[in-house]
């Protein structure tokens, strides 16, 4: 990436980038590839109901949109007539949701008279990568990309900022849905991956052992995974209705590891079907101290480079697409006002 980039005038190149896929809504202000200002407002209104609901979740962007978007833009310091463009959050999604983002960007563009630019969600959390910050390096191409979130779940094939390739995918849930229901199954408050992240760091992982799936190449299942839980617990419930209480750690120690061996063996398998040992993980389930310690041992063991982002880029949040849209902006890639936000979008077309 180009250590400063100029539009035309020789000026400086701002973007503002939105996020409103799912349930945060998100803003942030890009200067030449640097982030100067980020912010997201949660909603934490959807824990009551154990997971996210689609129309409380589009109600609240259109409350949050305008103060996030003013809260950016006066936390970078600039005017929004300073700005070279708008990026935001074309999809994969909640429709309702994107539909909030889209409409506020389109709107934003037309009275500035600047570029619009639509990015796909999972690629900007792949280009999180190329933040410029001084705590992340920067990988070099190709590289290998595990986006593991709630809703996805894929090794992908990084040639450049716009070559992607999809080489596996989930074929049922996504790794962080089988991290949440299996949370769900066991008591645990939504969103309950981070939960079982926590209590396993006391358990044993070795404890109780869950068959994993066999699906052929490089796809994923976790739908069965989920379901021998289930029955697991159902079964053992039933014995002594406290077992879940009295073996949490050890319950969610044995959880994570099952799901982060399903992970490290097909992520080992692409590298050995590639020959490429650069690999970086995208989306929210990145942050999971199983999956970076599996990767961190990797790289010590097997030689690979492993690239792991700062927490800030790994939920959902609008510098990753900021920088996308700001590899698009250079490459003169903008959108019109007939773009709409799109609940599924494969990786191939944004």
């Amino acid at each position: 990436m180009p250590e400063k980039a100029t539009d035309k005038n020789n000026k400086s190149i701002y973007i503002l980038g939105i996020e409103s896929s799912c349930d945060d809504t998100a803003a942030a202000v890009l200067k030449d590839g640097k982030i100067i200002s980020n912010k997201v407002a949660n909603q934490s209104i959807h824990e009551q109901y154990g997971g996210v609901v689609p129309e409380l979740a589009s109600r609240a962007h259109q409350q949050n949109i305008v103060p996030v978007v003013d809260t950016a833009l006066k936390e970078a310091g600039i005017s929004k007539n300073d700005l070279s463009a708008i990026a935001f959050t074309e999809g994969p999604g909640l429709l309702g949701s994107l539909l909030v983002g889209v409409s506020f960007a389109k709107s934003m563009s037309l009275a500035l008279g600047i570029p619009l630019i639509g990015v796909h969600h999972m690629k900007a959390h792949i280009l999180a990568h190329f933040i410029r910050d001084n705590e992340m390096k920067l990988p070099g191409f190709p590289f290998l990309a595990l986006t593991i979130s709630g809703g996805h779940t894929q090794i992908v094939q990084v040639n450049n900022h716009f070559d992607f390739k999809v080489l596996g995918e989930t074929l049922d849930d996504a790794v962080g849905e089988a991290f949440d229901k299996s949370a769900k199954i066991m008591g645990l408050p939504y969103p309950g991956g981070p939960l079982i992240d926590k209590y396993a760091a006391k358990g044993n992982p070795f404890a109780f052992k869950f068959t994993k799936p066999r699906v052929d190449g490089l796809n994923f299942s976790f739908s069965g995974l989920k379901t021998a839980i289930l029955y697991f617990l159902q079964k053992q419930t039933k014995d002594n209705p406290d077992f879940i209480k009295q073996n949490l750690p050890d319950l969610s120690a044995s959880i994570q590891y099952t799901i982060v061996s399903i992970l490290m063996d097909k992520l080992k398998l692409a590298v050995e079907q590639t020959g490429i040992k650069k690999v970086v993980i995208a989306g929210g389930v990145s942050a999971n101290s199983g999956i970076r310690k599996a990767l961190q041992d990797a790289q010590k063991q097997l030689g690979w480079e492993v690239f792991i982002p700062k927490f800030e880029y790994t939920t959902d949040n609008a510098a990753m697409i900021a920088i996308a849209g700001y590899f698009k902006y250079l490459n003169g890639e903008f959108a019109d006002l007939s773009i709409s936000p799109k609940a599924r979008l494969p990786l191939n077309q944004d």
